[in-house]
């Protein structure tokens, strides 16, 4: 006992309470996936409140020295009550709910003003029925004078007898919630006068006004979301996507670890999963752990690349062996318990608006973020990140002079069109078209969806073919004019990311999703797109200054005035694309001239025209700037920069996270330069400075092999739910967040993101 003593007063001077704001890490582990129910349970430093696994605690006591930690340790009890087990909602039906409904319901335009009828109908708690028909399932009551009616009925038969939507069109009454998913959470309601389902804030009211205690009521049917995803496991994306009708092998060991879904987080899990196939980044973040770990800071949870090294890598290749708790629940749900990446997810996601929610997001729209980070935390080392990267040449001929303008910029995905009037089976889609409409005007039940099969053929000529400009403004003629834009490849990345453009805007401006079939090769040869730069003889388009810029406050009077000639042909300049410019923070004089020199040809071109011509004498030295001086603390700089100062264009707002934004994608350039205490480096001084050196990309043979790619289920990118396919080792693996299982089936026509990689030489460049 005297020993114990001895040992506690030995460490007691570096054992401190936890004060306000301290991060206590009591359940995961800062450098694996460990938690108090892993084997070894959990040791939480009495000091930093860092929590590690059994086999990281010596090493973190070896580096920093600390002593005391707080072991603990949980053992995960069986169930008492087979009742309540057996009729509870399973967990993977409940998330399967949690992943699909991602999309926030919009407020109706009836709630608030809402007129019920005081006919003194009130509604039994239990008991329903439809008035016309007597059927007791799918049953909405009619907000406005509280009649009870069947819902729709379905293309299969199911559902209703559509009696509900019958009394709308005789009534005009607009708001109907669903009988049986109403809850003290809230219900299913539907606008038939807006077509959709919608939120109704006084939902309580107006329950009440027809005897619903809405906190006394207990859901006793499916809602239209877990209907929806029903249909979809019978006829729609869900069950092809998934491989639902086969009887999948499960699979685990290195490469196939699942991760778990934490709240709509399966967008992340699939780009995770894919990009952690690619050579560089097992290069980057798998073979250099033990130095990761060592080179790590005393917080390991806030680092960027520890996190995705020993968070991701190490247990989604080495695959951690999980305790007997866990492989029972494997037994009885046949899937694994997967990886939760809970710091990783809130690492990367912090400050994103929307990557810091538990709400579905695009998986697209995640890689180029995650990207974007890789590509701050590598600037002075191996870049991952390149292997993605490519450069895109911009062809523009004036019709009328038939001179030419050459742009390039860096782009890491590849965006595919889906012309629709290609599809192969266009008839079949115009008969499904004649029997919906017949369908909505009699009532009748809607006809089983058709899917457009359109030819990959089709999608790269629409890709490749030239654009018209019409509101080009040409340099040559000084006058409006037409011109054709071509876009080809001026090189090739090792790996090409194909995006297929499934979602879309309709004529109303609502975002909708294309329910395409699109025959995706499993091998692609892209060499016929690679630009060929000027041509022999071929003349350039003079980049000259403009002429006056037409002002509102200029009055034009008949007969004009010759010096209002030049006005008067002043390019139409592209009003959206200045705003945008205008919103980044720079001069209005400066976006006018960025959209006049560029011809009209968007906000990227414009955007490097700008970024091109700041130091230009003339060019846009009109434009306000801040010296912002952001020390190494606040930016995580190397040590060589004492401190940093760059001509930053003043933004209107988030100053600071611009500045930064702005310092690491122009680091090159600051490296190169001797930063002296008064802001100037010697070659600004002398008026010498050569130009920035382009991007760096790797460039090679254009034919590809695909390895991977990522599914989407659902209407659009904010709901629904997200998989991916990944071919290891001559076999398709469907991982399907915490499920990896051998894929029969591999669907790849529907899928959303498409992952290739060079045939030839393709692990040559990893380091």
């Amino acid at each position: 006992m005297a020993e114990v003593s001895e040992v506690l007063m030995s460490v007691l001077s570096t054992i401190r309470v936890p004060r306000p704001g301290d991060r206590v890490h009591k359940d995961e582990c800062a450098l694996s996936f460990s938690s108090p129910e892993s084997e070894g349970g959990l040791y939480v430093c009495m000091n930093s409140f860092l929590g590690f696994g059994s086999q990281y605690v010596d090493r973190h006591h070896t580096r920093s020295g600390q002593r005391a930690y707080l072991h603990i340790s949980r053992t995960r009890k069986a169930p008492v009550t087979m009742a309540g087990l057996m009729s509870a909602d399973s967990v993977s039906h409940a998330l399967q709910v949690q992943q699909w409904d991602g999309e926030v319901r919009a407020e109706s335009r009836h709630a608030v003003e809402l007129k019920q009828l005081d006919n003194g109908t009130k509604i039994p708690p239990s008991g329903w029925r439809c008035e016309v028909c007597d059927l007791q399932e799918n049953l909405w009551m009619n907000l406005s004078d509280g009649r009870v009616f069947c819902g729709r009925r379905y293309f299969d038969g199911s559902g209703g007898n559509n009696h509900a939507l019958l009394h709308f069109q005789q009534s005009g009454h607009p708001l109907a919630v669903k009988l049986g998913t109403i809850t003290p959470d809230g219900a299913d309601v539907y606008s038939y006068d807006e077509d959709d389902m919608v939120l109704d804030p006084k939902l309580p009211e107006h329950l009440s006004h027809f005897g619903i205690d809405m906190m006394t009521m207990e859901k006793t049917e499916h809602t239209m979301t877990e209907l929806e995803i029903a249909v979809n496991q019978r006829v729609g994306e869900w069950e092809v996507i998934q491989e639902s009708g086969a009887t999948l092998r499960p699979l685990s060991g290195p490469g196939l670890t699942g991760m778990k879904n934490l709240g709509n987080s399966c967008y992340l899990n699939s780009v995770m999963q894919v990009l952690f196939t690619v050579p560089d980044f097992q290069s980057k973040y798998v073979s250099n752990i033990d130095k990761i770990f060592d080179e790590a800071p005393s917080d390991p949870t806030q680092d960027f690349k520890t996190q995705v090294c020993l968070q991701l890598s190490d247990c989604v290749f080495t695959f951690q062996v999980y305790c007997l708790n866990n492989f029972f629940l494997f037994c009885f749900q046949g899937d694994q318990v997967g990886i939760a990446a809970r710091m990783f997810k809130a690492l990367v996601g912090r400050g994103h608006p929307e990557f810091s929610t538990n709400r579905q997001q695009d998986a697209q729209e995640f890689l180029l973020h995650f990207i974007n980070m890789v590509e701050r935390n590598c600037r002075s080392g191996v870049n991952p990140s390149e292997a993605f990267r490519f450069l895109v040449e911009e062809r523009i001929v004036c019709q009328q002079s038939q001179k030419a303008k050459y742009t390039q910029r860096v782009d890491y995905i590849l965006q595919l069109p889906v012309p629709m009037d290609q599809a192969t089976n266009t008839e079949e889609l115009q008969e499904a078209e004649r029997r919906r409409e017949e369908a909505d005007s009699s009532g009748a039940p809607p006809p089983a969806p058709v899917r457009a099969c359109i030819p990959f053929t089709a999608c790269m000529a629409a890709l490749s073919e030239p654009e018209t400009l019409t509101d080009f403004w040409s340099s040559a003629a000084q006058a409006k004019t037409t011109a054709t834009k071509t876009t080809r490849f001026a090189s090739f990345p090792d790996h090409m990311v194909i995006q297929v453009k499934k979602f879309t805007f309709g004529q109303d401006w609502v975002p909708k999703k294309l329910d395409v079939s699109i025959d995706v090769p499993d091998t692609l040869d892209l060499t016929a797109l690679r630009g060929t730069g000027q041509q022999p003889g071929e003349e350039l388009l003079p980049e000259v200054a403009p002429p006056p810029l037409m002002t509102p406050d200029v009055e034009v009077k008949d007969p004009v005035p010759s010096s209002l000639a030049l006005y008067l042909s002043a390019p139409v300049l592209d009003d959206s694309t200045v705003s945008q410019l205008c919103e980044m923070g720079f001069p209005l004089e400066a976006c006018r001239k960025a959209v006049y020199y560029t011809g009209n040809t968007g906000i990227d071109a414009a955007m490097n025209w700008v970024m091109g011509h700041m130091d230009d004498p003339g060019g846009i030295s009109c434009a306000k700037y801040t010296i912002t001086r952001v020390s190494v603390m606040d930016v995580g700089l190397s040590p060589t920069f004492n401190q940093v100062v760059s001509p930053i264009p003043l933004f209107q707002s988030n100053v600071l996270e611009r500045a930064v934004d702005w310092i690491f994608s122009h680091l090159d350039d600051l490296e190169s330069m001797e930063v002296s205490e008064g802001g100037r480096s010697a070659a600004e001084s002398e008026g010498s400075r050569e130009p920035p050196p382009g991007p760096k990309v790797r460039d090679g043979p254009g034919k590809y092999e695909l390895f991977a790619f990522i599914s989407h289920m659902g209407t659009s990118t904010m709901c629904g739910h997200y998989v991916c396919h990944i071919k290891k080792d001559q076999q398709w693996v469907i991982f399907n967040d915490q499920k990896v299982c051998a894929s029969e089936k591999p669907p790849k026509d529907l899928g959303y993101l498409y992952f290739y990689r060079r045939v030839t030489d393709l692990y040559s460049s990893c380091n």
